[in-house]
């Protein structure tokens, strides 16, 4: 096998809506026998059938490799069960299209998997357990925590969307200026100085002992010198500390020596040059976990410990509680695997033992000073026997330290009478705490503390959407988007947008190029100054990547006809078509589908959505129009040369003449855009006063409509600037000049990436559109020469006319200045665009120089 290529979907895509995150590989497969297929089926029945959730084994190898992509995922701790494989294409390529939780994880286990495929067609022995390895170390370098992941896992259930930066614990929660970030269990709302007073235990001290709050006595020391001038100014038994630790790291407790405060000065040292020294409490260490200012959940925490069986080791004892599946290092494991470090090592010389040392049977043996559960320690639920003093105390904590999710340590006796010092004291205030103690405790209820925070950040469902309107087809995406923009900028939203030409945030551009995939619209909807988002979605970007959101509230399918066929595996119209309907998929069963019922292919994707679907056509008698609205569907219809809405009443919007960018209602292909945007509109509550107001005042121009049928008028001439670059381009604008009056040059260019018969197309459609045609050549040639694309084109246009006049100019300027030289005065000139930015500027410096007028 070959890996030809290799995609990571990060959205909804052409092989599943619901399975967003797929690595999809095309692979050419070789030397596979009927013999060689069986010992590869064996050998995944051997190794990943006793997984259960994965699907039985298919027969080819294809389906095979992709199940060992997923065993081998699986055996690393990252559970995965969705695959399928594409046909076989002529070419002998295949697509393997397989699931992943870690997008660094996926790739290496696809590239694993092929691998093992070769190694078992070629008799060799595959090392399996080092590629499970490798993925082990993958999702420790990039993988999220467990209280992240926990957390996570309530953002999706709730359909909140969510951001990772760079695959790491700082996420963002809801879109646009809904959107909030949290790090593990700190939120952006969490006070920052809180946070700072936390971090300081010796701060928390005083304004706890200042509230009335019992804490423990201590003093503050920074060498081992000043530990022993002062250590008697507490009493025996001691807990040393580093002041500004954490996760119980450097901590000694239960002290009754000055060798033994030496040791734990030296622990505590290394992490914080001042050291806290103070009394120990005694009693029982608790957790109390308080969110949004109310206390949800206590722990009473244990210590790793063993219990002897009269047989084993220490060292058995502990690595058979090691291997308890509980206990791991990853965001799986609900308990620590237990070291056996300084400290450990202490307790046992203190005690006379080594780890070879056999305890009796039933005797306990505890390995750690602190009971954190990052240090192996387990947790008992114990939430319900809190008194309610203790209750009002620890909200009254957080409100202290304004700590949106607090954790409190509590050393008592008792929780379940009011703490006093005889009874307790607070020993810490923690920030960002560790919450699997609560929502996986080794004994009593589980504690489900994720739904707070969400509901803290979240009120209510829909409190982290925006309006996302999704805009896709052939031609017409990029002006469609745009007035929808403005569409919502004139109802008072902060719109962003992204479009072929950018990324577009409140009207001023953040970014110039191609941005119509994942990425782009990611940018978008996460900028926190937007609350509506229209984002063009092209087939590359799907292709790709998939979709850049999950669920839309509407999306318009403008056209669907034969461009980009032969590339990427889409050979024909209905894979095409396959790919785009991704798109209303991903509507919202609230939501719209706008599809034009004009174009027969996109009426097609309606069969099998599942939310509402809005219909445009500039026929009012088309069929599929009438039977929509027998149905109460919602139609917006060109009616007597009025955009009208249709859906239990009529309702007229403007007529065409006033829309500016109809062109006088000479421009069909504008039209449907208008129909297009107002059904989309419509559907997502704009009303008409805010419609008619846009229409009036979106204006086909270098600025709201780049390269989108911009007319600079000279002395002269008249020079259009549009990017078109297909077939159906090529045609539109045959019928706009069709309508207009004058001598017309067409400067035309075609791009290397279609098909021959689609640029020979191009060129007969000029050669019945102009009366003299410029060829010239795009900086991008796609992966042609130049030659071939000017040849196909000369190849059309001759099939039509024979004598027309045909030049051949390859530099963008010179063709300018070629077509402003021979187009007869008062006539036209079209100028097919390639990077239009750049164009609009050469043609703007040219006119001006002959006494421009003005553009439109």
């Amino acid at each position: 096998m070959r890996i030809e290529e290799m995609n990571v979907m990060r959205g909804p895509n052409r092989w599943s809506t619901e399975e967003k995150q797929l690595i999809v590989m095309k692979v050419r497969v070789t030397g596979f026998t009927a013999e060689t297929r069986e010992k590869f089926r064996r050998f995944v029945e051997q190794h990943f059938a006793p997984l259960a959730h994965l699907q039985p084994s298919p027969p080819d190898e294809c389906g095979l490799c992709a199940q060992v992509a997923l065993g081998l995922q699986n055996a690393a701790g990252m559970p995965v069960g969705f695959f399928l494989t594409g046909p076989a294409t002529s070419s002998d390529s295949r697509s393997i299209v397989f699931s992943y939780q870690l997008e660094q994880a996926g790739e290496y286990a696809g590239e694993a998997a092929v691998t093992i495929a070769d190694q078992i067609r070629d008799g060799l022995v595959p090392a399996t357990e080092e590629h499970v390895s490798k993925l082990s170390s993958l999702k420790r370098k990039y993988g999220i925590g467990p209280t992240s992941t926990y957390l996570l896992e309530e953002v999706k259930r709730r359909d909140i969307p969510f951001r990772q930066f760079d695959q790491g614990s700082l996420i963002t929660l809801g879109h646009g200026n809904r959107q909030k970030k949290i790090r593990t269990a700190v939120t952006d709302a969490t006070s920052a100085l809180g946070l700072e007073i936390a971090g300081d235990k010796e701060e928390t001290k005083k304004l706890l002992s200042e509230a009335n709050i019992p804490v423990p006595r201590g003093i503050l020391v920074s060498s081992e010198e000043e530990l022993l001038r002062r250590i008697g100014e507490v009493q025996f038994p001691l807990v040393i500390k580093p002041l500004d630790g954490n996760h119980g790291r450097g901590v000694t407790t239960d002290i009754n020596s000055i060798e033994k405060a030496k040791f734990g000065f030296s622990i505590a040292s290394r992490i914080s040059r001042t050291v806290i020294v103070e009394e120990y409490v005694k009693g029982e260490d608790y957790r109390f976990l308080v969110i949004n200012f109310q206390l949800v959940a206590a722990a009473l925490r244990m210590p790793a410990f063993v219990t002897g069986d009269g047989v084993s080791t220490i060292r058995e004892l502990i690595d058979r509680e090691n291997e308890n599946p509980q206990r791991g290092s990853t965001s799986e494991h609900v308990l620590a695997t237990i070291k056996v470090d300084e400290v450990t090592n202490k307790i046992l010389s203190e005690k006379n033992l080594t780890l070879a040392h056999v305890l009796k049977e039933g005797e306990q043996l505890r390995l750690k000073d602190t009971a954190n559960i990052s240090a192996g320690g387990t947790a008992i639920d114990v939430t319900d026997k809190v008194h309610p003093e203790n209750r009002f105390m620890v909200e009254r904590v957080a409100k202290m330290f304004n700590l949106d999710i607090c954790g409190i340590d509590i050393m008592a006796s008792a929780i379940d009478v009011p703490i006093t010092r005889e009874i307790g004291a607070i020993i810490e205030v923690n920030a960002g705490p560790g919450l699997r103690m609560h929502s996986n405790p080794q004994e009593g209820s589980k504690r489900d503390v994720a739904k707070p925070i969400i509901e803290m950040l979240f009120p209510h469902p829909a409190s982290s959407a925006i309006p996302i309107v999704a805009v896709t087809g052939t031609n017409g995406k990029t002006t469609t988007t745009r007035l929808l923009a403005h569409m919502a900028k004139t109802a008072g939203h902060t719109p962003g947008f992204c479009t072929s030409d950018g990324i577009y945030i409140d009207g001023h551009q953040t970014y110039e190029g191609d941005c119509t995939g994942f990425v782009s619209a990611q940018q978008v909807l996460f900028d926190p100054t937007i609350d509506f988002a229209v984002l063009e979605c092209a087939r590359g970007g799907i292709l790709r990547s998939g979709l850049g959101f999950s669920k839309c509230d509407a999306a318009i399918v403008t056209n669907l006809s034969e461009d980009h066929l032969g590339m990427k595996g889409i050979n024909s119209i209905e894979d095409m078509m396959l790919v785009k309907k991704v798109v209303p998929l991903s509507v919202r069963n609230s939501g719209y589908a706008v599809l034009n019922a004009d174009d027969p292919n996109v009426f097609r994707m309606t069969e099998g959505l599942k939310c509402n679907v809005a219909l445009f056509s500039i026929d009012p008698e088309n069929e599929h129009i009438k039977t929509h609205l027998r149905n109460n569907g919602l139609c917006v219809v060109l009616e007597n040369s009025n955009i009208t809405i249709m859906h239990g009443h009529k309702t007229v919007i403007e007529n065409v003449t006033g829309i500016p960018l109809t062109f006088g209602g000479k421009a069909e292909f504008m039209i449907r855009n208008v129909l297009a945007a107002v059904a989309a509109a419509t559907a997502l509550g704009l009303n008409a006063d805010v419609l008619r107001e846009s229409l009036r005042t979106f204006i086909p121009s270098p600025d709201q409509t780049p390269g989108r049928m911009n007319i600079f008028e000279g002395e002269n001439v008249k020079v259009i600037v549009d990017y078109a670059h297909n077939v159906d381009g090529f045609r539109e604008l045959r019928k706009f000049f069709s309508r207009i009056d004058g001598y017309k040059t067409g400067v035309i260019a075609a791009p290397g990436d279609r098909r021959d018969s689609d640029i020979e197309s191009m060129g007969m459609l000029a050669a019945t559109t102009y009366d003299r045609i410029i060829i010239r050549n795009d900086k991008d040639l796609r992966g042609r020469s130049a030659k071939e694309i000017n040849d196909l084109l000369m190849k059309g246009i001759r099939q039509v006319n024979a004598d027309l006049p045909v030049d051949v100019v390859p530099e963008e300027s010179d063709a300018l200045d070629e077509a402003l030289r021979l187009t007869e005065k008062n006539g036209w000139i079209l100028f097919c665009a390639d990077k239009v930015a750049g164009t609009i500027s050469l043609v703007t410096d040219r006119l001006n120089s002959e006494n421009m007028i003005g553009q439109h």
